[in-house]
């Protein structure tokens, strides 16, 4: 790793989890000139999100690199440019395009480490918008994270705030294994405070502590009676519905589990034996989703705490729907709060 002259930015900004991203990848570009970016349009263009925009002129092509069509091209291309040293972070436009290199990402990508005995490290990003509730057609409102998280030699992780999507993504390429970087599109226009002059924490223990650590992100000062879970663009809405909840008395934990591979269960079990119940919710379908794991393993760890069944709040095991049926498919506010109020209701 060498470091470069590049100015990157400093101070506290309010961005929107887009230009957050940007100004991650901005910084480890800056930082290590082994950083190189692959995609669809992510040269002059930005990509579709504007997600690099400005990286090629201010980097130049070599490193931010504008590719076929071709999914399963690039990321064979970034294995073997990880194999010789390069930190590959490629950009999959959509979820759903994801599909042709999924054979690379689940036979190659996450078998080399393991393959190779620890010899060979193979340190490739893949970043992909992923979730529904912007009006999207077919291919481009999904939640894959299941697939990527049961493929063991990948770490899947999802920022849910432009804070954490500032410094995950750094993280994420610093991380000696590939990772899956999921990012909320529906939330890449919300805003809020990053601090661009903080030192974000690559190291071993930094990568453990920040890039693979559930947060909790609302408990109440006492008399929680419920935690809510949940993962990028869920998030928001948990944060809402538990304080829509409170205004009716009920009082709730809500934890951001950041990482669902590896997933930090302790985090979610020391908040459930405070409540006694837990609602998981997230867009991918609830049939073998996410969520399942997660009640699986607070359920062996928390039997005798747990005052009601963990319940799911998720995607139906059908197609993602036409965009005009999406807001009846996403774990929404009534949904939620109604399996709190079932939650509660043992």
């Amino acid at each position: 790793m060498s470091a470069t002259t590049t100015p990157v930015s400093t101070g506290t900004a309010t961005l929107p989890l887009a230009k957050a991203i940007n100004e991650g990848l901005r910084a480890a570009l800056g930082r290590d000139d082994s950083v190189m970016l692959m995609g669809e349009d992510i040269g002059p263009l930005g990509g579709v999100f504007r997600i690099t925009d400005g990286l090629q002129a201010e980097f130049g092509a070599d490193r931010v690199v504008d590719t076929p069509l071709a999914e399963s091209g690039i990321v064979g291309t970034a294995i073997g440019l990880a194999m010789a040293g390069y930190r590959p972070v490629c950009e999959i436009q959509f979820e759903g395009f994801v599909y042709p290199a999924f054979d690379q990402i689940t036979s190659q990508l996450a078998k080399i480490r393991y393959r190779s005995s620890g010899d060979l490290e193979v340190p490739v990003v893949i970043r992909m918008p992923f979730g529904g509730g912007i009006g999207a057609i077919e291919h481009h409102s999904e939640s894959p994270e299941a697939y990527f998280a049961h493929t063991a030699g990948l770490r899947v992780v999802s920022p849910a705030t432009a804070a954490d999507g500032y410094a995950m993504i750094q993280q994420a390429i610093a991380s000696p294994d590939p990772v899956i970087f999921l990012e909320p599109k529906a939330r890449y226009w919300d805003k809020a405070a990053v601090d661009l002059g903080s030192e974000v924490d690559l190291s071993t223990e930094g990568l453990t502590d920040g890039l693979h650590a559930a947060r909790v992100v609302r408990r109440p000062a006492e008399g929680a009676q419920a935690t809510l879970v949940g993962y990028g663009p869920t998030v928001k809405t948990l944060l809402t519905a538990a304080e829509l909840a409170a205004q009716d008395g009920q009082q709730t934990e809500v934890i951001d589990l950041r990482s669902l591979s590896p997933l930090d269960v302790d985090t979610v079990a020391a908040s459930v034996e405070r409540t006694g119940r837990l609602v998981v919710a997230h867009e991918a379908p609830g049939f073998l989703g996410p969520g399942a794991e997660l009640a699986a393993a607070v359920t062996e760890r928390c039997f005798y705490s747990l005052e009601a069944p963990v319940l799911r709040v998720a995607g139906f095991h059908t197609p993602y729907p036409a965009s005009v049926h999406e807001e009846h498919y996403l774990p929404g506010l009534d949904r939620i709060l109604d399996a709190l109020d079932r939650a509660l209701s043992y």
